[in-house]
């Protein structure tokens, strides 16, 4: 887990604790603790489909970042954190074209049809035009992690210091900001932006969603998704996770050490909610809505009332990446870089794919009938169900 915090004490002590850890691993006589909760290992068990990778391109290191690819209109965006922002054909991996930022990036990608942008070193933002011209740099008040939001002519990002900035997408000129105040601790995560015509609803540090003005950034309503408690401020970190998702008139998201639930898009009215924690965002399909908890447990839940359907626990540890649903499945990927297939049934597992042994990370899109993922060490990959 990485810990964001203003406060400097906070920050010296966390930087002993990691000295000391690093001063005991170059002892050859100190002897390595087993891990409190190991991965699970991969069960063994009989395919009930096939899954074949399409294509797969390598774009280059996310480093520390959590980079995903987006969709614009049929091409997939691509970044990594040297810089490299790429596009390709979503249906062959083909690639249209490939540049360099001219600066380490930190977030990304956000796409609509015609705008990419990503977020850069330094609380930079850039936009660039669906043939990889650069259209404008705008600065932001720190660092942002989680991709810019890019619709209804906006890109909209949130800093590390919860301001959350909108950029007309043509020029760069500042729309509108909204700032709130961020607690002690909080996750160091990549919170994505979600948007539908009328607004945007952003995952705030302390469990909070709120609901924002596309017009002008004025909160429409906010509501808890976590409540922060405990003794210490490491048990009182509940914070939003993922990218909150539309699903018709609702939106629903996660948090964590809080619950996963679903809200009118409207008025903020609570749905029904469920204790949960993920440091990840969540899926659905027509009937369910995905969760994978952080001890690596799939959890399926009924849209309209959160009833609980199953609870996968085989990847138990595994550090999973989003759910998604693809077809007649539920993709997630682990930290080794593979994709486990379940029944949206029954949670039991349909197929297994590897890619490069690296983390799965940020949020996989689907495009027509293809899942599209990244890993840390940047393949960029398309499986098919057949």
């Amino acid at each position: 887990m990485h810990i964001a915090t203003k406060a400097v004490s906070i920050s010296i002590a966390l930087a002993v604790l990691g000295g000391c850890s690093t001063l005991q691993s170059l002892n050859p006589f100190a002897s390595k603790p087993a891990p409190r909760n190991p991965p699970a290992a991969l069960v063994e068990f009989k395919p009930s489909m096939t899954v074949k990778t399409a294509w797969s391109v390598n774009v280059g290191s996310a480093g520390n970042a959590l980079f995903h690819p987006a969709l614009g209109g049929d091409s997939v965006y691509v970044a990594a954190a040297d810089g490299t922002l790429a596009r390709l054909e979503a249906d062959t991996g083909r690639q249209v074209w490939r540049i360099k930022a001219g600066m380490p990036l930190t977030a990304g990608v956000g796409a609509s049809a015609d705008t990419v942008a990503v977020g850069a070193a330094g609380g930079v933002v850039l936009a660039f035009s669906a043939d990889g011209k650069q259209r404008w740099k705008a600065q932001a008040s720190s660092e942002i992690l989680g991709s810019p939001a890019v619709s209804q002519g906006l890109v909209i990002v949130r800093s590390i210091d919860n301001r959350i900035v909108a950029f007309d997408a043509d020029s760069g000129i500042r729309k509108w900001q909204l700032q709130r105040n961020a607690p002690a601790l909080a996750l160091r995560s990549a919170p994505g932006i979600a948007v539908d015509s009328q607004s945007a609803y952003v995952g705030l540090p302390g469990g909070r969603l709120v609901s924002l003005s596309l017009l002008n950034g004025g909160p429409r309503w906010e509501v808890a998704v976590g409540d922060p408690r405990g003794a210490t401020e490491l048990e009182r970190i509940s914070d939003v996770s993922g990218t909150p998702l539309l699903l018709g008139r609702d939106v629903c998201a996660v948090a964590y050490q809080g619950r996963l639930g679903c809200v009118d898009a409207a008025s903020g009215a609570t749905r029904w909610a469920k204790e949960f924690s993920s440091e990840v965002g969540l899926g659905a399909d027509e009937r369910y809505v995905y969760g994978a908890d952080d001890r690596g447990n799939v959890s399926a839940l009924t849209r309209d009332a959160g009833v609980s359907v199953w609870r996968n626990t085989t990847l138990a540890n595994r550090r999973l990446a989003t759910p998604v649903a693809l077809g007649r499945t539920v993709a997630v990927g682990d930290y080794q870089g593979y994709m486990h297939f379940l029944s949206p049934e029954d949670g039991a597992l349909m197929a297994r794919v590897a890619s490069d042994g690296s983390r799965v990370i940020g949020t996989p899109i689907v495009a027509g009938s293809s899942l599209i993922f990244q890993t840390q060490a940047g393949t960029v990959a398309a499986l098919r169900a057949e």
